[in-house]
């Protein structure tokens, strides 16, 4: 066969077969039309995509020219604890930036982004945000790290991570535990100053979004936050910083059970002194001794934890003016004993100087009954009493209220044999369980400690 006619039947059937081929796809229905993108296929390399090889990435988007804007928003997962005694805060957030980068860019005919994991930040520039005063960090990889890129066709890229910071916050325990704490997380270019790099809140207020279920045990969260201003280094430059602030009120029943109702007690305890009787000194003394440990403890634990600061906080007011009214009971009952005793030495005194006068004046009378009472008599004496009158001596009612009670009695001794009546005077000295400095005290103490408390809730609630 003449090679002419091979060509012509070769050109036959390639026609044939594209013509068939036309015919079936014209056949297909539209919902088996599949428009294939370049982005989605598998024969294109990411690399090759995006072109990472035939880029410098160490060098910024728009290297040498203006400052290229960084968005950041953030998305607080949870505050995991606040310390008092480290004075720093435990937070787990969504950190996310947004930036372009015209390298990143793709063609694309559907307009789809692509996303990656963390593996490609090594290959691309992302921007060297860093937690200012952060004392530990880590982005969290279980079961990978926790880092997600979506690249956009235009360039336009979204870096996210899920971090888990603790940073410095300067608490101030002045008016502990009723305070209320502002606790901050900066964020900051660790390189590119603002002639580089211009960190802003991307959406503003809105640009930090926090999970309904955030709760601590013992603060109440207020409120939430966004600031941005320059921060300025003497040897690098200015820099833009952004703020997460939130505030923290702290929840005071948990004290109130723990700290302020135990130490009223103790202090209305020490009170239970001034109705004692004076004289049970074991009583007294052990009461009061129980009730100076008892605040010591209270006063020890509460600053067990707490930071050791320079300045005084109010639950140290309240605990030591607490501690000084227990205290001032157990002196108290030393006064009370002290007084007491010197004015036993000296009533003493006086009733040997009465009976050695009673005995002399009675010594030349016949038929004479003499009777030293000293508040307590037996039922013999109090028959041999019968015909004789008890009177309060007048001098008794001129003594001042503080003094004790006396009370004499008139002993009218009938002499048969002379026919003359002589009376005579012997006092009585009832001595009463209660001084007059204890009188004093259950009014003076609890009048005090109220005052004292009206001011102190007034000024710290």
């Amino acid at each position: 066969m003449p090679f002419g006619k091979h060509l012509f039947l070769f050109t036959y059937l390639l026609l044939l077969g594209k013509t068939w081929v036309k015919l079936v796809h014209a056949t297909e229905t539209p919902l088996s039309k599949k428009v294939v993108d370049g982005t989605k296929t598998r024969k294109v390399k990411t690399n090759h995509l995006l072109r990472v090889e035939d880029h410098d990435f160490t060098m910024r988007p728009a290297f040498a020219g203006p400052a290229i804007p960084v968005g950041v928003d953030v998305q607080v997962e949870s505050l995991d604890s606040i310390s008092e005694v480290d004075m720093d805060f435990t937070m787990t957030l969504y950190l996310r930036h947004y930036w372009k980068d015209e390298r990143l860019s793709f063609p694309s005919s559907t307009n789809k982004s692509m996303t990656f994991d963390g593996r490609l930040v090594k290959k691309i520039w992302v921007p060297d945000v860093f937690f200012v005063h952060s004392k530990r960090s880590f982005i969290h990889d279980t079961t990978t790290d926790n880092i997600m890129i979506r690249v956009y066709p235009d360039g336009q890229v979204l870096y996210s991570l899920r971090v888990t910071v603790t940073a410095a916050c300067n608490m101030d325990f002045s008016r502990f535990p009723l305070d209320s704490q502002t606790c901050t997380l900066e964020l900051e270019s660790y390189a590119y100053t603002d002639e580089d790099l211009m960190l802003y809140w991307k959406s503003g207020d809105e640009s930090l979004s926090t999970d309904d279920k955030i709760s601590l045990s013992q603060f109440l969260i207020q409120k939430f936050h966004t600031t941005s201003r320059l921060a300025f280094y003497s040897s690098t430059g200015w820099y833009n910083r952004l703020y997460i602030n939130f505030t923290l009120r702290r929840h005071i029943f948990f004290f109130l059970l723990q700290t302020y109702f135990p130490a009223t007690l103790m202090v209305m305890l020490s009170w239970v002194s001034f109705w004692i009787d004076r004289r049970a000194v074991p009583a007294r003394v052990s009461l009061g001794i129980t009730t100076v440990l008892t605040m010591s403890t209270i006063i020890t634990g509460v600053n067990a934890s707490m930071p050791r600061v320079s300045y005084i906080k109010a639950v140290d007011i309240y605990l030591w003016v607490s501690f000084v009214f227990v205290f001032l009971s157990v002196l108290e009952y030393a006064a009370v004993n002290y007084l007491t005793t010197v004015k036993d030495g000296k009533e003493r005194k006086l009733r040997e100087k009465a009976r050695e006068q009673a005995l002399s004046c009675t010594c030349g009378m016949s038929h004479a009954r003499t009777m030293m009472l000293d508040g307590t008599y037996s039922e013999a004496d109090a028959n041999s009493l019968a015909g004789y009158t008890r009177t309060p001596v007048a001098s008794a009612a001129e003594e001042p209220p503080e003094k004790q009670e006396r009370m004499v009695v008139h002993l009218s001794l009938d002499n048969e044999s002379m026919g003359t009546k002589k009376k005579g005077l012997r006092g009585l000295r009832i001595i009463q369980n209660t001084h007059a400095i204890d009188t004093y005290s259950r009014m003076i103490f609890p009048g005090a400690y109220i005052f004292f408390n009206l001011i102190y809730w007034a000024v710290y609630w």
